[in-house]
C-alpha cells in the first residue's frame, strides 16, 4: 500500500472511532427513522425518500434545537410550494416561465446562501422549488399536480415532527454542560498525553493516550460549535464558560490538530528538552482542564518564534489560548461570553455590495438552468438528481467542490450502487413484510448516521443515507426496476461535470484564494474595532457595532478553519504550497482573533472607560488601526507586505499605570506576532 493510501485509510479509521454524543445521536435518528417509515407505508404518503433524508437536516443539540430548526424547514418548503404553485399560475404553466423560475431561484438561493446568518436554509428553498416545478413539466391535470406538491409537504413535515417528538422524548442535558464537558475532555486528554511525553519510559500508556487525542482531534469543532449556537439560539445562562468561547472553540480545535499531528510524528519524546516542553504544555492543560487561568502568565515560556516544528505549533496555539481575556466580572462577563441571537443581523453587512458573492450566485444559477434544461431536453427524468446536486454541492471554492463532489460520488456508491441496487438483487425478493423492510433501513441508517457523525466524512453518510433512500424507497413496494440507480448516479455525474466545467474551468475560485480575503475581511475588523475605541459616537452605540463585529470574526475564523481542511482537495503542482500558505494564513487569524478580543473586552468594559481616552493609548490604538488595514489590502491584493519593523512603546513612566502597560504590551506582542505571520505569507498564491 502507498503512503498515500496508508494516510487516507488512517484518516478513515479515524474518523469512524466513537466521540462524546456520537451513538447517542445516531440511535436517535435511527428512531426517528423507523417511526417515520411506518407512518409512511401506513398512510401511503408518497415521496418518503425525500422526506426521510430531513431526518438527517434536523439539529439535534437540544429539543428547542430540534423545534426551531423543523420549524424552519416547514416554512422553508411552504415557501418552496406557493414559489411553484405563484410562478405557474403567472404564467399560465408556461415551458419558458418554469425554466426562467429555476434560473431565478437558484440565484435568489445562492445569494441568501452567503449574505445571511442561516445559510442552511436558501438552498434547501431551492432545491425543493426544483424538484416541485418538475411536476408542471409532465402532462397530467392541474389538481393532481397541486395535490401531489401538498403530498410533498406532508412527505418533509411527517420526518420533522417525528424528530421533535423523539428529541423531547429523550431530552439530554443542558447545552452549556455538554459543552464545558466537551472542552474539558479535550484538556484532560492532552495533560495525559503531554504528561506522559514529559516521562523517560511512559509504556503502553502513552500509546493509549496518543489515540485518544487523535480520535477527539478527529471530532472537529462542528459539534462545539453547534452546541454554542444553540446557547445563543435559546439566549440560555453561559454559567463558567469562558470570554469569547465561539474562538476559543476554534482555538482548542486547532490545538487538538496540532497535538494530534505531533503525537503521529513522534511517538515518545527523545530528548529532555523536548520532554521538558511537554510538562510545560501538560501543567498548562491541566489548567485549563478546571477551567482557571495560569496565575502568572509572565512564567510561562513557550517557544514562540520560526514554527518549524510541530510542537512549536503546539506552543503557539496555547499561546493564542493564553492571550485571550480572562473572565473577571460574572455578570459583565455573561454579555461577553455568548452573544444573544436578536443581536446578530439577518443579512451580513457589506455581503450584497461583494462582487465575489454575486459571481457565485450566477454560476450556481448557471448550472442549475443547465442541468434543468439538459434532463427535459433529452426526456430523461430519472436524471433529475443533477439539480438537486447542484444546489447540495454548489459551494465557493474549488477545492470545498471537489471535496463535496468525491464524497457525493462515494456516498452515492456505496449507498444507490452497493446498498440499495444490492438489496434490491439480493434482499427484496425475500422479503414479504414490513418488519423485513423497516431492519433494513435501520441497518443502512445507522451505518449512514454514524459515517455522518465523524469530521471529514461526514458528508459521505449523508450521501449513502439519500442515494439508499432514492433506490430504496421509489413507492410502496419491493424495486424491480434496476433503472432507477443508474439513472440517479447518471444525474450526479451531470451535475458534477457541468459544475466542474463552470466552476473549476469557466470562473475558478481558489480555496486559498477566499482564505485570502477571508483573512483580509478579520483584518479589517480588527482595524475597525481599534477605530472604534476613537470614535465621538455615544457609547452604547460603539458596544452595537463592536457586537455586530464581535459575531461576523468569530463566525469567519471558524469558516478559516474548515478552509483549511478543503486546501487538501486543490490538486496541482502547488498543492503542497496551497496547503502551507492555509497554514500560515489560520495562525495569522488566531493571532488576530486574540488582538481583537483584549480590545473587545477593554471597550465593553464599564471600569476600562480610560483606556479610552489616554493620549499615548489612543495614538497606539491609530497605528495598530493603520497597519492592519495596510495588512489587509496586501492580502487581499496578494501583495507583499513591506513591514516597518515591530511597534514600540514608550518608557514605562508615561504610561502612568501598571493596568495601561499590561494592556499595552499585550497589544504590540500579539500584533508584532501577527505581522510576522503575515509578512511570511508571500505573494505565491
Amino acid at each position: 500500500m502507498s503512503a498515500a493510501s496508508s494516510l487516507w485509510a488512517q484518516k478513515v479509521w479515524n474518523d469512524l472511532q466513537p466521540t462524546p454524543g456520537r451513538l447517542s445521536s445516531s440511535l436517535r435518528i435511527v428512531l426517528t427513522t423507523i417511526i417515520a417509515l411506518i407512518l409512511f407505508m401506513t398512510l401511503r404518503v408518497p415521496d418518503a425518500f425525500i422526506g426521510l433524508f430531513f431526518v438527517f437536516i434536523v439539529g439535534r443539540d437540544s429539543p428547542s434545537t430540534t423545534f426551531r430548526t423543523g420549524m424552519l424547514i416547514m416554512l422553508t418548503l411552504v415557501a418552496a410550494v406557493a414559489t411553484e404553485l405563484l410562478v405557474v399560475i403567472l404564467s399560465d404553466n408556461d415551458p419558458i416561465a418554469r425554466v426562467l423560475g429555476v434560473s431565478v431561484v437558484a440565484f435568489v438561493a445562492a445569494l441568501l446562501t452567503v449574505t445571511t446568518t442561516l445559510p442552511a436554509f436558501p438552498p434547501i428553498w431551492g432545491f425543493l422549488f426544483c424538484t416541485l416545478i418538475a411536476l408542471w413539466e409532465v402532462h397530467a391535470p392541474a389538481g393532481t399536480l397541486v395535490k401531489n406538491s401538498l403530498w410533498f409537504v406532508a412527505a418533509c413535515g411527517i420526518p420533522i415532527l417525528c424528530s421533535i417528538a423523539i428529541e423531547y422524548a429523550f431530552r439530554s442535558r443542558s447545552p452549556v454542560d455538554i459543552l464545558q464537558e466537551e472542552r474539558r475532555t479535550r484538556y484532560q486528554v492532552l495533560w495525559k498525553m503531554f504528561a506522559l511525553y514529559a516521562q523517560e519510559d511512559a509504556g503502553e500508556a502513552l500509546s493509549g493516550a496518543r489515540l485518544q487525542v487523535i480520535r477527539l482531534a478527529a471530532a472537529g469543532q462542528t459539534a462545539m460549535q453547534r452546541l454554542y449556537d444553540t446557547i445563543v439560539d435559546r439566549n440560555l445562562d453561559p454559567g463558567d464558560l469562558p470570554v469569547g468561547v465561539r474562538v476559543r472553540i476554534s482555538m482548542l480545535a486547532e490545538l487538538m490538530d496540532v497535538s494530534a499531528a505531533f503525537s503521529a510524528q513522534f511517538p515518545v519524546a527523545e530528548d529532555a528538552e523536548t520532554r521538558k516542553r511537554c510538562a510545560t504544555i501538560a501543567d498548562l492543560c491541566h489548567t485549563f482542564s478546571q477551567n482557571l487561568r495560569p496565575a502568572e502568565k509572565g512564567e510561562i515560556k513557550l517557544r514562540m518564534g520560526v514554527n518549524e516544528t510541530l510542537l512549536d505549533r503546539v506552543e503557539e496555539a496555547l499561546q493564542n489560548i493564553l492571550s485571550m481575556p480572562p473572565n473577571l466580572e460574572p455578570t459583565q462577563d455573561r454579555k461577553l461570553i455568548a452573544l444573544p441571537s436578536n443581536k446578530v443581523p439577518f443579512f451580513i453587512p457589506g455581503s450584497f455590495s461583494n462582487i465575489d458573492n454575486i459571481a457565485f450566485a450566477l454560476k450556481l444559477c448557471l448550472c442549475a438552468t443547465v442541468c434543468y434544461v439538459i434532463y427535459f431536453a433529452v426526456d430523461w427524468p430519472g436524471i433529475s438528481t443533477a439539480v438537486i446536486t447542484v444546489f447540495i454541492t454548489g459551494l465557493s471554492t474549488s477545492g470545498a467542490i471537489k471535496q463535496k463532489f468525491i464524497y457525493r460520488l462515494l456516498g452515492s456508491v456505496i449507498g444507490g450502487l452497493i446498498f440499495g441496487l444490492g438489496s434490491a438483487i439480493f434482499l427484496f425478493p425475500y422479503m414479504d413484510s414490513i418488519t423485513s423492510l423497516v431492519t433494513l433501513v435501520a441497518a443502512v441508517c445507522f451505518i449512514a448516521t454514524w459515517v455522518a457523525g465523524g469530521r471529514i466524512f461526514n458528508y459521505v453518510g449523508l450521501q449513502i443515507a439519500l442515494s439508499f433512500y432514492f433506490v430504496a424507497l421509489e413507492g410502496f413496494g419491493a424495486p424491480t426496476r434496476l433503472a432507477p440507480p443508474r439513472d440517479r448516479l447518471v444525474g450526479i455525474l451531470l451535475a458534477l461535470i457541468v459544475m466542474w466545467f463552470v466552476f473549476d474551468r469557466i470562473w475558478p475560485v481558489r480555496t486559498v484564494t477566499v482564505m485570502r480575503r477571508t483573512l483580509a475581511a478579520v483584518l479589517q475588523n480588527d482595524a475597525k474595532l481599534f477605530r472604534l475605541g476613537m470614535e465621538s459616537t455615544e457609547y452604547e452605540a460603539r458596544l452595537e457595532q463592536a457586537d455586530m463585529l464581535r459575531d461576523r470574526i468569530g463566525k469567519t475564523v471558524a469558516s478559516l478553519r474548515t478552509m483549511s481542511d478543503e486546501v487538501a482537495y486543490e490538486f496541482g503542482e502547488n498543492r503542497a504550497l496551497h496547503i502551507h500558505s492555509s497554514e500560515i494564513m489560520l495562525r495569522a487569524a488566531f493571532s488576530a482573533v486574540a488582538l481583537f478580543w483584549n480590545e473587545f473586552v477593554i471597550l465593553h468594559a464599564e471600569h476600562d472607560k480610560d483606556f479610552l481616552l489616554a493620549p499615548h493609548l489612543i495614538a497606539l490604538r491609530r497605528e495598530v488601526a493603520e497597519r492592519m488595514e495596510k495588512m489587509a489590502e496586501s492580502v487581499a491584493h496578494k501583495e507583499a507586505y513591506l513591514t516597518t519593523g515591530p511597534i514600540i512603546l514608550p518608557e514605562r513612566r508615561p504610561l502612568e499605570t501598571l493596568r495601561y502597560e499590561e494592556y499595552a504590551n499585550n497589544v504590540a506582542s500579539r500584533f508584532n506576532d501577527l505581522q510576522e505571520s503575515i509578512a511570511s505569507l508571500g505573494v505565491k498564491v
